[in-house]
């Protein structure tokens, strides 16, 4: 899955002042996407507003992006919940053509323990066409992913359980996620390395200096070629010159901060669903102090 390591967008769903997704938006993003600087992107994720988006919409926006990118980037797609019987369902119906992988996060609110994590995953795993990417946000779903129980969900399921999408924030566990996987790989000699990606802007240098293979970023749908850099070079001073703005991009929620700044950049306007809501003008005051 090398297709996957470096740098992937966390795309965003622009919408217009009717709530409709607006696709002229999106097309202008996709093209700030497309320039290079950018190794794949990442549909339908927490970012992309997904958990508010009728499945009719879900599907034109997954065809939209994959008939517009149409090959010239890896593309992974959003697919969780917390009804295993559902989320596998979605899996065998929905048009998984054009996509590299999922991007399946963990159940949220049920709060299940690490052998329902275990199994949640493991269905998730069997019914999927395409590789897997785990996505553990604790912060989020109210349940953690322990490492043990990473490797444990990958050993029952090697080729189709390829790496994860690590936002925990505790760069202690991930770094031990990390060995664990390095040992599994020398021990068992697999043909697919096992992916261990920042799912968190502020610590990507880390997390790639400790043997992880990039990040999955929000701040990259506005600084693309920075967060690059960033990932690519491991640019601590260039990652610090984003600390402040990577703090306020999550300061009221994401992707409240991100559309913001894509607002003020002139690429979308300034739309979320609720229960989100824009950012407050003192936010946007703030934010419009740090983007060049």
């Amino acid at each position: 899955m090398n297709e996957l390591k470096g740098l992937g967008t966390a795309l965003i769903t622009p919408f217009d002042a009717n709530g409709k997704v607006d696709y002229e938006a999106l097309e202008r993003l996709l093209e700030t996407q497309l320039k290079g600087f950018v190794d794949y992107i990442v549909v339908l994720g927490t970012t992309g507003e997904a958990a508010t988006m009728t499945e009719d919409e879900k599907k034109e926006v997954r065809t939209f992006i994959r008939e517009y990118v149409h090959g010239r980037l890896p593309l992974v797609l959003g697919v969780g919940g917390n009804n295993t019987a559902a989320v596998c369902e979605s899996l065998r119906t929905i048009d998984l053509s054009g996509f590299a992988a999922i991007l399946s996060v963990c159940p949220y609110y049920n709060k299940p323990n690490q052998e329902g994590l275990y199994q949640h995953f493991c269905k998730v795993a069997e019914a999927s066409p395409i590789p897997v990417i785990l996505y553990n946000v604790p912060g989020r779903t109210g349940v953690n992913l322990l490492p043990e129980t990473v490797m444990r969900i990958h050993e029952a399921h090697p080729d189709k359980i390829v790496g994860i999408k690590e936002a925990s924030g505790n760069i202690a566990q991930i770094k031990d996620l990390i060995a664990l996987a390095k040992a599994q790989f020398t021990i068992n000699n697999s043909q697919l390395p096992f992916l261990v990606i920042s799912g968190d802007d502020g610590i990507a240098c880390e997390i790639m200096e400790a043997g992880g293979a990039g990040l999955i970023s929000v701040a990259s749908n506005a600084f693309a070629e920075d967060f690059w850099h960033i990932v690519h070079d491991k640019d601590r001073a260039l990652q610090a010159k984003y600390e402040e703005m990577v703090r306020l991009l999550f300061a009221e929620g994401n992707p409240v901060g991100i559309k913001a700044v894509l607002a003020q950049k002139g690429i979308i306007q300034n739309y979320l669903r609720l229960p989100l809501v824009p950012a407050s003008e003192e936010l946007k005051e703030r934010i419009s102090g740090l983007v060049d």
